[in-house]
């Protein structure tokens, strides 16, 4: 089989090709082999293949115009359809529990999936996030034990990180360099081949697949400490009453200053890759130190944006008890409908505790899965001079266009500004971050 695989046969015979869960990282990936070879889009929510099959995409990273150019495209949830498939690009959720551990529940259920329909010489290729040996560690045994088949004899894997950025229309599918891995020299090249077909970018093969998971859950480490600098500094200048962002247009004027800027440090893979590497750390007898100490400045800054809010509030003597705030913006970041692991969501319920009503205003997200997701309902629209405090919490376009004159519209004639993104004017907000 190995020798075959090395004869480009799977290349030549354009095999059928699946890929498991179909959203923020599955759809693109489908559509763009969907346009030069059979593919399987396969996901386990009804409605997401009702959606798919009229030509929508509620997460807007698929035009409805590319969906169509994916001729070789079908839709399915039956896990039966998956089996004329020869090729399976796994791109389902990794999420972390309330204890902040890794879930592989979606991965190991992909997996027992997959081992239903599993034949030899198949290949199975996970794109989502883990921990660097959880291939072969956690995902391989399920589809050897389901399939009753044996790994690198009867079929092979691989791992190719997904490297999706929600909401980038600079950055797509085909213009990020593809990092790719093979069980198998022979293996790990014919995944090489098969990436290289769409990736215009080109791609990177990686020495092994725990060389290619680590990579991956590195990229997202590094930037969640980075911005948990530039975060813990913001405190830091904030206390000496300076201006953040004015000190760090000052030090970029150096070359190698990097651009990073505070925040809220959200999103499905940011605030949760780190928990993963960190996780397996553990598990082998070491704890870490820098990268617990960045997610503990991170996943404090939505208290921590929500206690200076309530100290303006009470220097401009507004009764904070039954005060009204208006929080712009609920998706993890800007023109984009992505609402997973959004930390704007700390930020509601530390003000919250501190009695005040709070309002969300966020025109790209769906109330349903908001509601759905945190029992939060956003406004269909925020109403003008009724609020004690409004924080500027995501750069939405829409929100910047308004400007400091528009955003202000909100508040009553004392309220106080927070401008979290640094879109307004040095002056015109209250408070920057």
């Amino acid at each position: 089989m190995i020798e075959a695989l090395t004869d480009n046969m799977i290349m030549s015979e354009n095999p059928t090709l699946a890929v498991i869960g179909l959203g923020y990282v599955g759809l693109p990936l489908a559509v763009e082999f969907g346009k030069r070879r059979p593919v399987i889009g396969f996901d386990v929510n009804h409605a997401r293949i009702d959606e798919l099959r009229r030509g929508n995409d509620h997460t807007l990273e698929t035009l409805s115009e590319e969906l169509a150019e994916a001729r070789h495209l079908s839709f399915t949830a039956d896990p039966a359809d998956l089996a004329g498939a020869s090729i399976f690009i796994v791109t389902v959720p990794t999420p972390i529990d309330p204890s902040k551990r890794p879930d592989l529940t979606p991965l190991i259920r992909a997996s027992e999936t997959l081992g239903t329909v599993l034949k030899r010489g198949d290949i199975v290729v996970y794109e989502s996030t883990v921990y660097p040996g959880a291939t072969e560690e956690d995902c391989v045994p399920v589809l050897e034990r389901v399939s009753g088949l044996t790994f690198n004899e009867d079929f092979f894997v691989g791992y190719s990180p997904e490297r999706i950025n929600p909401g980038d229309k600079a950055h797509r599918l085909t213009t990020i360099r593809k990092v790719t891995s093979g069980s198998t020299p022979e293996v790990a090249e014919v995944i090489d081949e098969l990436y290289a077909s769409i990736i215009e970018a080109g791609t990177y093969k990686a020495e092994s697949i725990r060389v290619a998971e680590a990579a991956k859950v590195i990229e997202n480490t590094q930037r969640d400490l980075n911005i948990a600098l530039i975060n813990e500094l913001a405190i830091i200048f904030n206390r000496m009453g300076i201006d953040t962002e004015a000190v760090l247009k000052a030090a970029g004027t150096k070359w190698n200053f990097l651009p990073f800027r505070p925040g809220l440090v959200g999103g499905h893979c940011i605030g949760v890759d780190p928990y993963y590497l960190t996780h397996k750390a553990e598990a082998l007898g070491y704890h870490p130190q820098v990268i617990l100490a960045g997610r503990r400045i991170n996943d404090g800054m939505g208290a921590y944006v929500a206690g200076q809010m309530v100290k303006a509030m009470l220097r401009r003597r507004i009764q904070v008890e039954g005060a009204r705030v208006l929080i712009l913006g609920l998706a993890f970041k800007e023109n984009c409908p992505d609402l997973r692991n959004t930390k704007v969501i700390d930020v509601v319920a530390e003000l919250k505790d501190y009695g005040i009503s709070v309002d969300v205003y966020d025109p790209w997200v769906n109330s349903d899965e908001a509601e759905r997701e945190y029992s939060l309902r956003p406004v269909e629209q925020a109403s003008h001079g009724g609020y004690d405090g409004v924080i500027l919490a995501v750069a939405h376009q829409e929100f910047t266009e308004l400007g400091a004159e528009g955003i202000r519209a909100f508040g009553r004639a004392a309220h106080v500004l927070y401008d979290l993104k640094h879109i307004l004017p040095t002056n015109a907000s209250d408070l920057r971050l």
